[in-house]
C-alpha cells in the first residue's frame, strides 16, 4: 500500500498542474513542468541578493530592461499560456497592478510558448495591462538560476528599488499576497 501511495505521489508530481490529453495539448511538449504550491519567501533587506540583468523584446516588440527600473519596485511574473495556474492567477496580477499603479513596474516573462500567438491571446483574454518579455527558449529565465526554478511555473519575484530580490512566490500568487510583498519591499 505504501509503495502504491509513493508511486501515485510521484506520478502527480511529474504531471505538475495539468493532466491527460488536454495537458499535452496545452503544454506544447513542455516536459518536466512542475507547478509550485504557492510558497511565499521574503528576504530581509540585508539578506537580499541582486536580481540578474534582464532585458528582452516584449510581446509587442519593444525592448524592456530591468536595470532601467532602478528606483521602482518591480513585480516579475514568469508564466506560459499553456499553464493552468497562470490562467488562474492572471486576474489577481491584473488587479494588483491596477491597484498599485505606476509606482510599481509589473513585467511578465513569458516562457516556453514556442509561438507568440497563444501568449498574445492570453494577454488580450485577461486584459493584462503590463508588458511581457517573450522568452520561448527560456534563456532569460535561466539567468535567475537559484532564485527561480526553471520548472516551477508560475513564479513571481518582487524586486526592490535597488534591484534586489525582496520576495518570491512559487506557484499561484494572489492580489493580497502581492500587495503585502510590495509594501514590505518598498
Amino acid at each position: 500500500m505504501r509503495r502504491t501511495a509513493l508511486l501515485v505521489a510521484g506520478v502527480l508530481l511529474v504531471a505538475g498542474c495539468s493532466s491527460g490529453q488536454q495537458a499535452a495539448q496545452n503544454r506544447q511538449g513542455q516536459s518536466g513542468f512542475v507547478s509550485g504550491n504557492g510558497n511565499v519567501s521574503t528576504f530581509a533587506a540585508g539578506d537580499r541578493k541582486a536580481a540578474p540583468e534582464l532585458t528582452g523584446k516584449t510581446l509587442d516588440g519593444k525592448t524592456w530592461t530591468l536595470s532601467e527600473q532602478t528606483g521602482k519596485v518591480v513585480v516579475l511574473n514568469v508564466w506560459g499560456s499553456w499553464c493552468p495556474p497562470c490562467r488562474k492567477e492572471a486576474p489577481e496580477l491584473v488587479a494588483a497592478s491596477k491597484e498599485l499603479g505606476s509606482g510599481v513596474q509589473f513585467i511578465g516573462l513569458n516562457t516556453r510558448d514556442l509561438d507568440p500567438a497563444p501568449a498574445k491571446k492570453f494577454v488580450q483574454e485577461f486584459g493584462v495591462p503590463f508588458p511581457s518579455i517573450y522568452d520561448p527558449n527560456g534563456k532569460a529565465l535561466l539567468r535567475f538560476r537559484g532564485q527561480i526554478s526553471p520548472k516551477a511555473i508560475p513564479t513571481t519575484l518582487v524586486i526592490d528599488k535597488d534591484g534586489k530580490v525582496a520576495g518570491r512566490v512559487v506557484g499561484e500568487v494572489t492580489k493580497q499576497t502581492l500587495l503585502g510583498m510590495v509594501k514590505d519591499a518598498g
